[in-house]
């Protein structure tokens, strides 16, 4: 685990830093700098672009890191990129051509209840576009074991340039149409830095010779571009959705109760950056002892760390609430939902990493394909058969991911015999259950815990209480010894500075 502590603890820091910058866009400036429409606006935008991406990319990121690491020569190596660089143009030009052609079409049926977002449609395929190649040339520096660079123009780079925008917006340097505008060009440009950069690191000598197993490859292609588009659907159908029915301004106030929620993902998705090419090379040199490894370690290590901040934001969620505008306000269910599944996810630790760079990646596609319909048709229950609302849309995401994510823990134990649990696993869910139970319900503004006499600023508040349950949570974990790695961190840190 060492390669993958090292790269994880840099891209945690990365992604942390740059959810501080999209926690104080989203929770700050968006909310006063940009009208709730245009908030909801951006959001839409992006939520459809992301559905579209996976189509344009063509499963060509994914294709990397699962065959990059079975060629061991620089011929064969160059002959597998050379053959699928420019496979996403055989999607993305055919559909810029018919978006072209039918725009009145599709611009008018996407603005139906929202007629703001008729002049911006075309937006939608230029992130999708953008985002495709970005993700190719990620994948492309990560087979490099090289996930740094990439994590920070992913996590930090939009949420900067977001930031920027902003306050040029709110200086009125610009306008707030312009504001989408500079905001695709910025994704334009984050393309070129990792296309630059990915070559840099890895300069192929193009060919027109195909690698022996392209058909392979692109069978692997096909399945996970439809298994990508509908894992797509799953997590921005939600956001799609509410603008066929409501204000884009709920849009808004919906993607502000996942932004919190989904805070608690940053460990996973840095571990993953480096976890996910070396379960590959793991697994095509057929080392399963070491797959059922980092299996184990990774789940573990994401169990604490997310749930460390599951107890955080849930337990200060209401005093999170007070400091946004009123109309941002009840989204605390959401918010619980949302921080749920995804602490779930973390559990899971590498569980997708070893089916989808495994013999059994096609098992990725009726899963997808299930839990796409399976959220459709819930959201469709929930939110306008039921009339649940926001809170609707969350809960028909968490049974959909908890169900399947179930189902794949199953599937890798049928099929490699081995799990991601420990002995210490139920004593760290244990753990997490007592304290978010314990905190969530006071805080230093209940009459009786009043410092002296006068209610305490929500940032005080949230501020005393983290330090109270960071000191606590961590005091357990040592003294448990529930994770190596941190106990091994521990004990070198408290040593140099004795």
């Amino acid at each position: 685990m060492g390669i993958v502590l090292k790269q994880s603890f840099k891209n945690t820091l990365f992604i942390y830093l740059g959810f501080a910058f999209g926690g104080i866009n989203t929770l700050f400036l968006y909310t006063r700098f940009l009208e709730d429409e245009y908030y909801g606006l951006v959001t839409f935008l992006l939520s459809s672009s992301n559905l579209l991406m996976p189509l344009i990319a063509l499963g060509i990121h994914h294709t990397i890191v699962k065959f990059f690491s079975s060629y061991y020569t620089k011929v064969e190596k160059d002959k597998f990129l050379s053959s699928i660089l420019f496979l996403p143009l055989l999607v993305a030009l055919p559909m810029g051509f018919l978006g072209n052609v039918f725009y009145e079409q599709i611009s008018s049926y996407l603005s139906e209840e929202n007629p703001i977002i008729k002049d911006y449609t075309f937006v939608i395929y230029l992130i999708a576009f953008t985002c495709a190649y970005f993700e190719v040339f990620y994948a492309w520096a990560k087979v490099q074991f090289q996930s740094v660079f990439g994590n920070i123009l992913k996590e930090l780079w939009n949420r900067a340039v977001v930031m920027i925008l902003l306050f040029a917006v709110y200086f009125e340097f610009i306008t707030k149409a312009e504001f989408i505008y500079y905001l695709t060009g910025a994704y334009f440009l984050r393309m070129f830095v990792m296309m630059l950069y990915a070559f840099r690191l890895y300069f192929p000598k193009f060919t027109f010779s195909r690698p022996e197993n392209f058909n392979e490859i692109m069978r692997y292609s096909i399945y996970i571009i439809l298994a990508g588009s509908a894992g797509a659907i799953i997590l921005d159908i939600d956001k799609f959705m509410i603008p066929g029915k409501e204000s884009l301004e709920k849009a808004a106030y919906y993607s502000v109760a996942v932004f919190i929620g989904s805070f608690i993902e940053a460990p996973s998705r840095a571990m993953l950056n480096i976890l996910q090419p070396l379960t590959s090379k793991t697994l095509n040199e057929e080392n399963h002892a070491e797959v059922a490894s980092l299996y184990k370690k990774s789940s573990i290590n994401l169990l604490l760390i997310s749930g460390f901040f599951f107890v955080l934001i849930n337990t200060n969620v209401q005093q999170l609430f007070n400091l946004l505008p009123q109309e941002y306000a009840g989204g605390a269910l959401v918010v619980l939902m949302i921080s749920l599944l995804k602490m779930y996810n973390g559990f899971l630790g590498n569980n997708g990493a070893i089916i989808n760079n495994s013999k059994y990646y096609r098992v990725t596609l009726p899963f997808s394909v299930g839990m796409a319909l399976s959220v459709y048709f819930l959201n469709r229950l929930f939110y306008y058969d039921l009339e649940m609302g926001t809170d609707g849309l969350a809960l028909a995401t968490l049974i959909v991911i908890f169900t399947a994510n179930t189902g794949k823990i199953l599937f890798v134990k049928s099929k490699f015999s081995m799990t991601p649990f420990t002995n210490k696993s139920f004593i760290m869910i244990l753990i997490i259950a007592l304290m978010y139970l314990g905190f969530n319900f006071w805080d230093f503004n209940v009459p009786e815990v009043y410092l002296f006499k006068f209610p305490i600023h929500p940032i005080i508040n949230i501020a005393l209480k983290s330090i109270i349950i960071t000191l606590l949570y961590f005091y357990i974990i040592i003294k448990f010894n529930i994770s190596n790695d941190i106990t091994r961190l521990y004990n070198r840190f408290t040593k140099s500075n004795q």
